[in-house]
């Protein structure tokens, strides 16, 4: 898949400027560890030490960036990691690896064009 059709470079800046903030960042990750179970918010908040609101706020960026879904489960909210998007950034950041020359890649467990993995071992 070409970087064009995974990802635009707006989407991908979009990303980043919300995973800037610590905050969402350690949110974002505890989702990614939790899989397609992900969490309600008041878990995710006492995990991190964090007010109700406070992580509220940064749960609603995180969902604006497309980085979590929520799920209404009653009166509780689910969020979980959106990792089709994360599979679309890491494809779109090397999408060009090693331009091509994959034994330049060597040892490195990323996508490369052509659907490989650098190094010559295969998807």
């Amino acid at each position: 898949m070409s970087m064009e059709k995974s990802m635009e470079k707006s989407a991908a800046l979009a990303v980043f400027e919300s995973l800037s903030s610590g905050v969402r960042l350690d949110i974002f990750r505890r989702l990614v560890r939790k899989g397609p179970e992900g969490m309600v918010a008041g878990e995710i908040a006492a995990a991190l030490e964090l007010p109700p609101t406070n992580a509220s706020f940064h749960l609603k960026a995180l969902t604006h960036a497309g980085l979590v879904w929520v799920e209404q489960e009653g009166r509780f909210q689910r969020y979980r990691a959106n990792l089709d998007l994360m599979r679309d950034l890491i494809e779109y950041l090397t999408a060009e690896c090693c331009e091509g020359m994959h034994e330049r890649c060597e040892g490195l467990d990323i996508a490369c064009e052509a659907d490989t993995v650098c190094g010559g071992r295969g998807a």
